[in-house]
């Protein structure tokens, strides 16, 4: 590492709350990489949970490696060849290439299968990994599949077993349940596992840095899952079932957060669903606290919890009707329609904010150009609303492009070609720009990449290790080499009937139900 990196490192450290610095004499050192950026990672809730549970058994050391610092470990700046076991958690189906070049950086051969004695065991989990394990299967020893609250104690205890070689550890974690050994895999289903009690495992901010987006803010984790059904969201397919912390725990964690932060922050998929939000924004209220929330749905939309944010200091409120027409939001079960959105817009319209940000997709299964349009209108309805309060608050769209996910009922079916998301995003730009709402959009290109990746199989994984550089052009070199049919993985709908390339999971979801959530969307669409 340079200088000046070996001073960053240092600097950030040292502007830490809650570094967990051990030492390694005669303890098991992990090293938890997140494949992004520090600023990114550390306002990563799973990263802060898996480094205080790691760090709680006297018999491990764990230490964080961020893209950010080589790959270095920020506590003691040790080289992850150095740890005896890797721990990767990936979020992103991006972060895939800096999964790739880290361990290739390290020293540490890319291929599991090329690995000895002598090299750390390698492991991932995450979100990515729970939907699909496949494409990034050959560079890891093992591969988790649920929350590491469950399964991380069973692996601990082999890892940390001297009398096993490196082998027979492999061994026996293929025989734990929610574990992926692709070198010992038998065939059989792999369950997702996950806790039951929330509250049996606290989540909130181990460690607080200035050095991330969420800054000024305490974390805390609400829920886990999601009950809403939305068709295209991996969320119910990863999370499930919708679980909550209790009111109690929420507010003694945020007594904690005192000690540390004048805001809290109220994490989760849908916080504003936690069956007693009222009183929990209430008993934080009174602590005299900021606050924020990461998630509500536009119905119901509580006058409460809105006030909640807007008191606490919050200057943009988000939405996401996710469609603009009405049929789209049927066909992706967004349960929601326009009266709702625009009574939620009112609502918003009394508070003193300065942006509104409503969140859509493009790309959506059988969208026309008419779907389009409906956003247009939508949204200038909403600046209308606006308007008329006076307030000078101003619409910000997101738009994204739609992306079949691992687990989800939409799975199967194929992304827009990036001829139509280009034009269609185009008239969004052309339409309302002009009215002064901002048009904001991830990049259409590498929306289709993720698309690749989020379907991928075993194939995949060769494109990965043969990258120079991470550019599109690289990507599409790379895929030309190989002759890999990049249509196949997102323009192609797939046969309900094939196998899958993740097909070895159980997801906890029958993939019946899933076939018939399909046929259910398209049944509204033809119904229009």
């Amino acid at each position: 590492m340079g200088r000046d990196k070996f001073r960053e490192s240092k600097e950030l450290v040292s502007r830490e709350q809650g570094t967990i610095i051990k030492d390694w004499g005669g303890k098991l050192p992990i090293a938890l990489i997140y494949p992004n950026s520090y600023y990114i990672g550390m306002s990563n809730l799973g990263i802060q949970a898996i480094y205080k549970l790691l760090n709680g058994y006297n018999t491990i050391v764990c230490e964080r490696v961020f893209i950010s610092f080589e790959a270095l470990s920020i506590e003691s700046l040790r080289g992850i060849s150095e740890f005896s076991v890797l721990a990767f958690s990936i979020s992103y189906e991006l972060d895939y290439f800096n999964v790739v070049n880290l361990i290739r950086d390290s020293g540490i051969p890319l291929y599991a299968g090329d690995r000895n004695g002598d090299h750390p065991i390698v492991i991932a989990g995450g979100p990515c990994i729970t939907a699909n394990p496949v494409p990034l299967s050959p560079f890891f020893d093992c591969m988790c599949i649920g929350e590491g609250e469950t399964i991380i104690p069973p692996v601990l205890s082999i890892l940390s077993n001297k009398d096993y070689t490196r082998e027979e550890k492999l061994e026996e974690l293929a025989k734990l349940p929610g574990l992926y050994v692709p070198k010992y895999y038998n065939g059989g289903k792999i369950k997702r596992q996950w806790i039951a009690n929330l509250d049996d495992f606290p989540v909130s901010s181990t460690v607080l840095t200035p050095d991330t987006e969420l800054g000024d803010l305490f974390l805390i984790e609400v829920e886990r899952g999601c009950n809403w059904g939305c068709r295209f969201c991996m969320v119910g397919s990863t999370f499930c079932p919708i679980r909550f912390h209790s009111m109690e725990s929420i507010i003694a964690q945020a007594k904690k957060g005192l000690e540390f932060r004048k805001r809290i922050g109220l994490v989760g998929a849908v916080v504003s669903d936690h069956p007693q939000i009222e009183e929990i924004l209430t008993g934080i209220s009174r602590m005299g606290v900021g606050l924020s929330i990461s998630s509500m749905r536009i119905k119901p939309l509580l006058d409460t919890v809105l006030k909640a944010i807007v008191t606490g200091g919050a200057q943009t409120i988000t939405l996401a009707p996710e469609a603009g027409s009405q049929r789209l939001r049927q066909l992706i079960n967004k349960r929601i329609d326009e009266d709702d959105i625009i009574k939620a817009v009112n609502k918003v319209a009394e508070q003193p904010v300065k942006t509104l940000k409503l969140y859509f997709m493009i790309g959506l299964p059988t969208e026309t150009d008419e779907d389009i349009e409906e956003i247009v209108i939508l949204a200038v309805k909403c600046l209308e609303i606006l308007n008329k309060k006076k307030r000078g608050c101003r619409i910000d769209i997101n738009v994204a492009p739609f992306i079949p996910k691992a687990g989800t009922p939409f799975q199967w079916l194929p992304m827009a070609d990036e001829k139509t998301l280009n034009r269609r995003l185009s008239m969004l730009k052309r339409r309302l720009s002009p009215l002064g709402i901002q048009v904001k959009n991830e990049s259409v290109a590498w929306s289709q990449v993720q698309g690749v990746l989020s379907r991928g199989d075993i194939r995949i994984a060769e494109l990965l290790a043969n990258m120079k550089g991470i550019s599109l052009a690289e990507w599409r070199r790379v895929m030309a080499d190989n002759q890999i049919n990049i249509d196949h993985y997102i323009l192609e709908r797939w046969d309900v009937n094939e196998a899958l390339p993740w097909e070895m999971l159980d997801m906890g979801m029958p993939r019946e139900r899933l076939i018939n959530e399909l046929d259910r969307a398209l049944l509204v669409s033809s119904e229009y």
